[in-house]
């Protein structure tokens, strides 16, 4: 019996890191889907009561794998969290690996994740605006923290980095890496020349054609 390809469906923004995240791992794990667009940012899709029937959190991404693979008994249900998601499709569809081999390399790239997914992506959030008196404030606290973020990176990725943020493979941690640099130099006007480490690994990364194939712009322009 042939495995059946999977009607996959990622709810997320175009503009949203977290989703680009798993945008960029469906990609390169070669998963068919199509994605769905919740617009968190103008129409506040997130908050209805039908995307909460998908989503609880009501957050992006959620992702839904409609068929069941047939040697993939889990495969039907919905998940949310990109990290989660990820996390589920590098152990149903280990090829190519997200995670590298030893015990230290997965913890330097834990690393890399923690900082981005707690250290920074949170801080950075749009959802916060509304619990500042002014605009201004708003961007002042989420360029500190960036900075701040950023600083940290720098100094992990002087350690774990070679052709990517951990070695010579491509892990989870290029995945968290990416969506996130591009929110601070695109909406934050960051600088990233004074991390070295850090921008030159992003140049290097953004023409990796799992990221070109999932940029935030060519899923804008799509749709």
């Amino acid at each position: 019996m042939t495995a059946v390809k999977p009607q996959t469906i990622l709810y997320g923004f175009w503009l949203s890191s977290c989703t680009w995240r798993v945008r960029a791992a469906l990609h390169l794990k070669k998963i068919p889907y199509e994605e769905r667009s919740v617009d968190i940012l103008h129409e506040k899709a997130q908050l209805t009561d039908q995307y909460r029937a998908i989503n609880p959190s009501q957050k992006v991404p959620a992702l839904c794998i409609v068929l069941v693979r047939v040697n993939i008994s889990s495969d039907g249900a919905t998940l949310v969290e990109s990290m989660a998601i990820i996390e589920y499709l590098d152990e149903t569809r280990p090829e190519p690996p997200l995670k590298p081999p030893s015990p230290l390399q997965r913890a330097r790239m834990q690393e890399i994740c923690e900082t981005v997914v707690s250290g920074i992506q949170p801080l950075q959030n749009i959802g916060l605006k509304g619990y500042f008196e002014t605009e201004d404030k708003y961007t002042a606290f989420t360029k500190y923290w960036t900075e701040r973020g950023l600083q940290s990176l720098e100094e992990l990725l002087t350690k774990s980095a070679g052709t990517y943020c951990v070695g010579d493979q491509f892990t989870k941690a290029d995945l968290c890496l990416v969506p996130q640099l591009y929110n601070a130099v695109t909406r934050h006007k960051l600088d990233l020349g004074k991390y070295r480490t850090v921008s030159q690994l992003y140049e290097k990364l953004l023409k990796e054609q799992s990221f070109e194939e999932t940029h935030p712009k060519k899923v804008r322009n799509s749709n």
